[in-house]
């Protein structure tokens, strides 16, 4: 199971109009989780149908017609001790009211996105719609562990013709996730398309920058590929990020390097955390520019980040014709350290020291 349109029957949304938020949360249509799970299957689609649909909401408007939107995702984990936490949530807030602002929105308030999140979490919780930690998942170090995958996101007021949205809707949605990536190839290729170019939306998290990631990691995966890899735009030499996710490179020097920050690169929450537990491990960390020739030659590791990855390894990288091997096809050392180190923290079975799990 990743990600499903399953989701849970409560949800926040909020409504700008004359400079302020007008708050609710909204209880759809449900039964309880093991009356849910006894439907059969087509009883269960109807059911999970209806929580998607509001009817009181614009079907023509700037985000449907234009793709202007902005979203973000986090998790909600169940910890060893019986809680559910979230990871790192105030740089979510942070980033999701940057994103609103780069696309001429008013921000929404850092404090109502914490709150929002929470309640709606601890709201589904309240009604049995919640993942049970289970001690299995310790195997595989999480990898393939249930959490809340939590999704705020707006939507525009009405409107037809290119415009920008002055009165939007922000909604907080959530859904049971686990494994992102699929079983099979752990390897990765590079993509001929451009994902953001220069004084564009890279650097936001925007619905329009995944249509190209959507089409190009389905390309990835007609080849045989579990993920794609894009270039930057201007030079078609450095590496940039993944379809939805961040990249690191473990050299055989003993750098860790990812590339550098900018505003065609996603500032992801995950990538910074992975940045701070590698150098809390003594790794030299870089973040600069890294050429594919660099990664053909030196990189010794590959792993990618986000939300949804986690870390996960890559093991190799195709390109024009080309591929290179990383760790002999297996998950390096570090990325395994680093994998488990952030899987620990998140799940409960490692202290958190820096106080990144928010519990709910």
């Amino acid at each position: 199971m990743a990600f499903t349109l399953n989701s849970y029957p409560v949800v926040y949304r909020a409504k700008y109009n004359a400079g302020a938020w007008a708050e609710e949360y909204i209880e759809k249509i449900h039964k309880t989780p093991s009356e849910e799970a006894a439907l059969s299957d087509a009883e269960r689609e109807i059911l999970e149908t209806s929580r998607n649909y509001y009817e009181d909401m614009p079907l023509v408007n700037f985000t449907s017609q234009y793709g202007l939107g902005c979203f973000e995702g986090m998790k909600a984990l169940p910890q060893k001790n019986g809680n559910l936490a979230i990871f790192r949530p105030d740089q979510n807030a942070k980033r999701f009211k940057d994103s609103m602002i780069g696309l001429k929105m008013p921000g929404f308030p850092e404090d109502f996105y914490l709150k929002a999140c929470a309640e709606v979490v601890k709201r589904n919780a309240a009604l049995g719609f919640r993942p049970v930690y289970k001690s299995e998942w310790e195997k595989d170090a999480f990898m393939t562990a249930d959490s809340v995958y939590i999704r705020p996101f707006t939507l525009s007021e009405s409107g037809i013709g290119v415009s920008l949205s002055k009165e939007p809707y922000v909604m907080v949605i959530t859904t049971p996730v686990s494994a992102y990536f699929s079983e099979g190839s752990t390897e990765a290729v590079i993509t001929e398309r451009v994902r953001a170019t220069p004084k564009g939306t890279g650097w936001i998290k925007a619905a329009s920058n995944y249509v190209i990631s959507a089409l190009a990691k389905a390309e990835a995966a007609e080849a045989g590929f579990m993920e794609c890899i894009f270039l930057d735009a201007v030079h078609r030499t450095y590496i940039e990020e993944g379809s939805s996710c961040n990249i690191f490179f473990y050299l055989k020097s003993g750098e860790l390097v990812t590339p550098e920050l900018g505003d065609t690169i996603l500032p992801g929450i995950t990538r910074a955390s992975v940045i701070e537990l590698a150098k809390d491990q003594k790794v030299n960390v870089s973040e600069r520019k890294v050429s594919i020739d660099e990664v053909f030659a030196d990189a010794a590791e590959c792993f990618v980040t986000g939300t949804a990855a986690g870390v996960t390894p890559i093991t190799g990288l195709a390109y024009n014709g080309k591929k290179v091997i990383f760790g002999k096809g297996e998950t390096g050392p570090l990325s395994a350290v680093l994998r488990d180190t952030l899987k620990g923290i998140q799940y409960g079975t490692l202290e958190d020291t820096k106080g990144w799990m928010v519990t709910i």
